[in-house]
């Protein structure tokens, strides 16, 4: 019998995914950042970062983000994450007069969401909140940590007119007018997302046009990027950790241009994880072949995940001891992964959101 996942049982891959997380700690995937490498704001140009290649022998070269034209392919298919970040974070106040900071993780539908909710006290459901201008909301009741919500008035239209671009945690300053746009794609277009998908921040529309000139393809899937994407991993035992669950769609028309990719010997090359996460997961909803699909996705990948679609990956450097980084490590192997961020922070690269990418291809093998 194969032991690829697609063939095994839900008590063998259960089984499986437990064996292959009981093989690294927390204290595995730790590396040391100063705080000045982490970027605080965008370079002056969206394609002006740094970018670090690392082939599939695990080779490091430096470069900058523009040689990506040379790195890709004609008929490679780049999968950009279409997402729209929303301007999810509002500031109001409770009956009582206390302040309040309301982040949106979700949206539910045109008046409901659910958020994270900063107070002194936290708000019971059946209270009343306003944010913005008198917009009254209402606490319908709590899922774990969230509060469901509903607004007197559309959401998208509050957060429109008084939202804050919500940025992590670690960019130290208060949104600024330019991260209206910088903390966009250029390709943006579904609104839902709470975080950027950031290795897409680096393309503008001057290199989009010289890469399909050459001959590379497009494609989209959209993946809402909720709040836990920032969602630290706290216990040092892997199989405890409990993945955020974030919802995503893959199109025909994408899976339309994965089959003719792979029938004219392109790579499939995702941009960002975010865009890895929706493709691994319409794969592993379909029985490891990529499907049309609309769900949510809780996929946690780590070291020994056996890859079913992506061939290549644009990425950002990812904080310690985060479960991007476990993705990064499972796609091009510990030790590589390891070298790899040894080496940016030797050469003094940008970290983090508005920091430098990485061009990962996959090797014949993912040896530790």
């Amino acid at each position: 019998m194969s032991d690829h996942p697609e063939h095994l049982n839900s008590e063998q891959k259960t089984s499986a995914e437990a064996a292959r997380l009981e093989a690294y700690t927390l204290a595995d995937f730790d590396y040391e950042l100063p705080t000045e490498l982490i970027a605080q704001h965008p370079a002056e140009q969206r394609s002006g970062s740094r970018l670090l290649h690392i082939d599939g022998r695990s080779i490091i070269s430096d470069r900058q983000f523009t040689d990506i034209i040379h790195l890709l392919r004609p008929n490679d298919l780049l999968v950009f994450n279409d997402t729209r970040v929303i301007k999810a974070r509002l500031y109001g106040q409770k009956e009582s007069g206390g302040k309040i900071e309301v982040l949106i993780d979700r949206l539910v539908d045109s008046h409901h969401a659910l958020a994270h909710v900063k107070a002194s006290k936290s708000p019971k459901a059946g209270s009343q909140l306003t944010v913005g201008e008198g917009c009254a909301v209402s606490v319908i009741g709590r899922h774990a940590s969230l509060f469901e919500l509903e607004f007197e008035l559309p959401v998208l239209g509050v957060l429109d007119a008084h939202g804050h671009v919500p940025l992590p945690p670690y960019i130290e300053h208060a949104d600024e007018p330019s991260d209206i746009q910088r903390y966009q794609t250029v390709y943006a277009k579904h609104p839902g997302a709470v975080a950027a998908p950031t290795a897409g921040l680096h393309f503008d529309e001057t290199l989009l046009k010289t890469l399909t000139d050459k001959g590379v393809q497009l494609a989209f899937v959209t993946l809402h990027v909720g709040a836990g994407t920032f969602q630290p991993v706290r216990d040092n035992d892997l199989t405890k950790h409990h993945m955020h669950s974030e919802w995503y769609t893959v199109p025909t028309e994408t899976i339309t241009a994965i089959e003719t990719a792979r029938k004219t010997g392109g790579r499939i090359v995702a941009v960002g994880t975010t865009s890895v996460r929706a493709l691994e997961s319409a794969c592993q909803a379909n029985g490891g072949e990529p499907a049309a699909i609309t769900s949510d996705t809780a996929l946690f990948i780590t070291p020994g995940y056996r890859w079913q679609i992506v061939d290549a990956m644009v990425t950002n450097f990812h904080l310690p001891q985060s479960t991007l980084l476990m993705l990064v490590a499972a796609f091009i192997g510990m030790s590589p992964m390891k070298t790899a961020y040894q080496h940016a922070v030797l050469n003094r690269y940008r970290f983090f959101s508005y920091g430098d990418a990485m061009f990962l291809e996959k090797g014949p093998t993912h040896a530790v």
